[in-house]
This record gives structure tokens, sequence and C-alpha cells, in this order.
């Protein structure tokens, strides 16, 4: 099962630096912008109100990134008896696996993945207030609901134009939280506060106004949860609207650790968009309950 988000950000293009250096004395600071103002240039950057109020559905196929022999060495405990051979041990490939995937949005909230993992097709559909997942590479047939800890996630899943666009008719709060560094790039931190009283960071880039990063669904390891950051990159103009071509996902080491407790690393997980189109016809059924071995639709 997927879960990552997309959410459409932008790119710094090659001419930043030059252009940051004459447009120093015209760079807004903190002091004279305000959250709604950063919002609004925000949301012009990427194509206009309008032009995002105009998108009803959006498609995207690309390849994510998975597994790959990248985590921390573990203690191994004494070895009692004869060494095993090596060859008998399964080794982790180096590289990562990159998975074909297709994304369906549809307002309001409506999501249909799919994830091709061995040759089979695995589904995750969410259709504004319900889940569903098939997963067929576990050996697993049957169509299962999201668990709790699922639908959370899903409920807090912003719409196919990302949570800041008409943000107040969404019932969100937006505050200003300080200026902080992203990749050596000054960025404006907005606090969001949801309808539902759930919060989340963004973080402004004060030169393009596309977002750096945001702050994603922390992550149960290990007995824990971890924060995760999200970044953006590799914006290429579609449609007259600026959509990433590259996302990280990167899940965080835990700030204060418990006596005895292994926290383990986890590698930047990567994912690839290929193609994008705008406003595709997306049938309701798309959205439905996927029936329990469902191929494939073709694309």
């Amino acid at each position: 099962m997927v879960r990552k988000s997309l959410v459409v950000f932008v790119i710094c293009i090659s001419l930043a630096l030059v252009i940051s250096v004459f447009a120093a004395g015209d760079t807004p600071t903190r002091s004279n912008l305000s959250a709604a103002a950063i919002v609004d240039r925000n949301v012009a950057a990427r194509g206009g109100l309008q032009a995002w109020r105009a998108v009803l559905t959006m498609s995207m196929e690309g390849k994510l990134g998975a597994g790959g022999n990248q985590r921390a060495t573990l203690p191994a405990p004494p070895q009692q008896g004869p060494m095993p051979s090596l060859k008998s041990i399964p080794q982790r490939p180096v590289s990562e696996t990159q998975l074909p995937f297709v994304m369906e949005l549809k307002r309001p909230r409506k999501q249909r993945i799919e994830l091709v993992f061995k040759g089979q097709t695995a589904m995750q559909v969410f259709d504004g207030a319900n889940g569903w997942k098939l997963r067929p590479f576990l050996n697993r047939r049957v169509v299962e609901p999201y668990t709790d800890e699922e639908m959370k996630s899903a409920s807090m899943q912003a719409d196919l134009d990302g949570p800041l666009v008409d943000y107040a008719a969404k019932g969100t709060k937006i505050e200003l939280d300080g200026v902080e560094k992203v990749e050596d790039r000054d960025t404006y931190k907005l606090k969001l506060t949801m309808n539902s009283g759930q919060s989340i960071h963004v973080w402004i880039d004060a030169q393009s106004f596309l977002e750096a990063k945001i702050e994603g669904q922390p992550r149960r390891l290990d007995g824990a949860y971890h924060p995760v950051e999200v970044y953006y990159r590799d914006y290429r103009p579609v449609n007259g609207l600026q959509i990433p071509f590259v996302l990280e996902t990167k899940v965080l080491p835990l700030a204060q650790k418990s006596p005895g407790f292994r926290d383990t690393r986890v590698p930047v997980e990567k994912i690839v968009i290929e193609r994008v189109e705008v406003n595709p016809r997306l049938d309701e059924s798309l959205f439905s309950k996927p029936a329990a071995g469902a191929a494939p639709k073709p694309n």
C-alpha cells in the first residue's frame, strides 16, 4: 500500500541565484508580509486561483522507489555454532526497486492509486469518506477497509489543489510561525490549523513563493511515531500550473530516545512523476470499492 500523498509544488529555476542577487532589495521579509499575503503569492506563483478552481480531476503516472539496502547496519548477536554460508543469507538489493504507479484524483478529495509490484497490481481507493485496499502481492486478494490510522491519514489529506488554495473556504486557519532555512534557502514557515483541530506546517520559499517542503503524516517505526517531511523538486509547467515531478519523503529520527531504544535510519523515499494530465475524464466508478482480484484498467 502506498502511504504517500502527491501535493502540488515548484522547484527553483537555474537563474534563481542571479535573480536573488539583483532583487535582494525587493525580497519580502517577515516584518512586511502577513500569512495571508504569503499564501496569495504562493497561489499566484502556482498558476493562480481561478486556474486551480477550474481543475476538477488530475491523473499522474510515474515510479515510486521502494526497498534498497541503505538502512543502518544492526549489531548481530553472538553466533552459536558454525557460521552460515553467506550464500544462504538473503540479500536486499542495493538500489531501490522502481514501482510503476498511477494516481487519479477527483474533487472532493477522491483518490485512486494503482501500484504494480512483482507483476501484480495493488489498489488503494478513497471516495472522500471511506477507503479500501487490495494487496495481491501479499497474497491478500480480498478487499480490505482502511484501518483507523489509515482513515485518520486520509481524512487529513488535502484536495488535489493542496492545502493553501481556498484555505479559508476549507475551514483552515493560517499563521506565520517564523522564518527558517530549508536547504540553504530562506523560507516562511506557515502553521495550518484544520477545522478538525489538527495542524501541519508548510515552508514557502521566500524568493519563488512556492512550497519548499511540507510536514507529512507521522510514521510509526519501532513502536514510536517519527516526524516526516516531504520535499518537492523539479517543477514543470502543465496547462499553466506548476507541478512537481520529483518528491522526496524523509522520515526523521526522534529527538529524544529512551534507554535501549533503537532508532533505525530510514532511507529517503523518492517519487518520480513522468506524466501529468489535467482534467482527464474519470468515471465515478473508479472511486468505488474495488472488486477482489480486480485487474487494472487499461491506460
